[in-house]
């Protein structure tokens, strides 16, 4: 399962935040099944919002193309600086 981005955690959060509000205030009330009513509604209207959200995808076509490492090239000893063993 992927993990939420910080995009669906904010909507999300302000989903909740701002519903149960305005869900306690438009209601009015005050006894505890009532708020919690409203609290996992809020909850369930969070998670909507979060699961909505847009998810960037990477594509394959605007992604630049992937260079190789370059392999040093050896370097080349010339001959004149090899010495041939000589018999003594």
């Amino acid at each position: 399962m992927p993990r939420p981005t910080v995009a669906q955690l904010t909507y999300g959060s302000c989903t909740v935040i701002f519903s149960t509000l305005a869900m306690l205030l438009l209601s009015q009330t005050s006894s505890g099944p009532g708020v919690a009513v409203i609290a996992i509604a809020a909850l369930g209207l969070g998670l909507l919002v979060a699961m909505t959200v847009p998810v960037p995808r990477p594509s394959s076509a605007s992604a630049p193309p992937v260079r190789q490492q370059a392999q040093p090239e050896p370097v080349p000893v010339p001959a004149a600086s090899v010495r041939e063993p000589t018999a003594s």
